[in-house]
């Protein structure tokens, strides 16, 4: 491998990649006393980490790894914000169900072992926690404490800001790394020597292990958000809310044997919602605004166009859940993950000292702290015992 002359530092650990997942690695790693540097090619936050709801959603992950992973993350953040000057801007989670057979996908969903801490209750009940709901188009709701909410535009920065100031991270920002070859990092400032390289690419599937990533199906998911101004400022919403569609992907709902009904529903009456990958999330900033969304829509690589029809699916069910006439739009955006069909998240090991982790499931700000301590433990931990 040709390196550069200019030589940036010798580290116990080398993060590619300053999004969640990348951060997540480094928390991990510092706090167990390693010396870490992160690289970025962005001089900053600017992909999927701070292009979403801020929303960590431990109701509906998939029961097993993912929700367990999802339940870890959500302690971490609970214990990281306060220290990073992060504001948790809402708690809990509000699951609506407009339909008979959505409902009956709640009841069993407050059976599992990922419903024992959630109670169902009456639309009446729901609006206390989150007002402007329409409470007579509503058969019932789902209540869980689980879930966090966070402002992900400023939580990302601040989060990066403190592992640097607190827990001595290095963060090296306009930088490409070129080629790994540890302990030899080749980047386009120079040279870095780590006994360990996490790679977390995002959606970059080009640059490093291009064909290692290739073999794990991956490719591009593309979505629609939208910021909704209320034409009155409205209580605060104590929870993000999801809905019937919600239930429909989520796979902690929509895998139960319950939701057959409900998904035969929603394929006759909101055909252009699947046909988009619409479903709605919704959560509350602290100015009062709304971040409403989403839809999805995959590729290798995905068209840099946002048609407004799809903004008009995702707009059509936040208007038969929530009651706000004269809201308008005040921003929109496009963001995108990496995604595959047959896994939510992978770690793969081109060698003893490398790991590239890629969350493939729009999950990363749910899951990353928990996968970001796993792989960091599975590195260390077994040579200190």
């Amino acid at each position: 491998m040709t390196t550069t002359a200019l030589s940036l530092g010798t580290f116990d650990v080398a993060v590619v990649g300053a999004g969640i997942v990348g951060l997540a690695h480094a928390l991990a790693a510092a706090r167990r006393g390693k010396r870490v540097v992160v690289i970025d090619r962005d001089a900053q936050a600017n992909g999927a980490s701070i292009r979403n709801f801020g929303f960590i959603t431990v109701t509906g992950q998939q029961a097993g790894d993912c929700w367990r992973r999802a339940k870890r993350s959500s302690e971490i953040w609970a214990e990281v914000a306060p220290q990073a000057g992060i504001a948790i801007e809402q708690r809990g989670a509000c699951i609506v169900a407009r339909r008979p057979e959505a409902y009956d996908v709640l009841a069993a969903f407050q059976q599992t072992e990922m419903g024992r801490d959630c109670r169902l209750i009456t639309p009446a009940q729901a609006a206390e926690h989150v007002p402007a709901l329409r409470r007579d188009a509503l058969q019932a709701a789902l209540w869980s404490p689980h879930d966090l909410r966070v402002e992900s535009r400023t939580a990302i920065p601040a989060l990066a800001r403190w592992l640097a100031e607190a827990l001595d991270v290095t963060f090296l920002r306009s930088t490409l790394v070129r080629d790994i070859a540890p302990p030899h990092i080749d980047t386009t400032r120079g040279w870095i020597d780590a006994d360990v390289v996490i790679v977390c690419p995002g959606t970059d599937f080009q640059t490093l292990y291009a064909d290692r990533i290739a073999a794990q199906g991956v490719r591009t998911c593309q979505l629609h958000m939208l910021r909704l101004e209320p034409a009155q400022p409205i209580p605060r919403l104590a929870t993000p809310v999801m809905s019937d569609l919600s239930m429909g992907r989520y796979l902690g709902f929509a895998e139960l044997p319950q939701a057959a009904a409900l998904k035969q529903r929603l394929a006759a009456e909101q055909a252009a919602a699947l046909e988009h990958g619409v479903h709605l999330i919704v959560v509350q900033s602290a100015d009062g605004s709304l971040v409403v969304g989403d839809s999805h829509h995959y590729g290798e690589t995905v068209a840099p166009f946002a048609p407004a029809l799809v903004d008009d699916v995702i707009l059509e069910e936040f208007d038969a859940v929530f009651d706000l006439p004269g809201r308008r739009v005040r921003e929109r955006w496009v963001g995108s993950y990496a995604s595959a069909d047959d896994k939510l998240m992978f770690v793969d090991r081109p060698s003893d000292d490398v790991r590239i982790v890629m969350v493939t499931s729009g999950t990363g700000a749910s899951t990353g702290f928990a996968i970001g301590d796993e792989v960091i433990g599975e590195l260390f931990d077994s040579q200190n015992q």
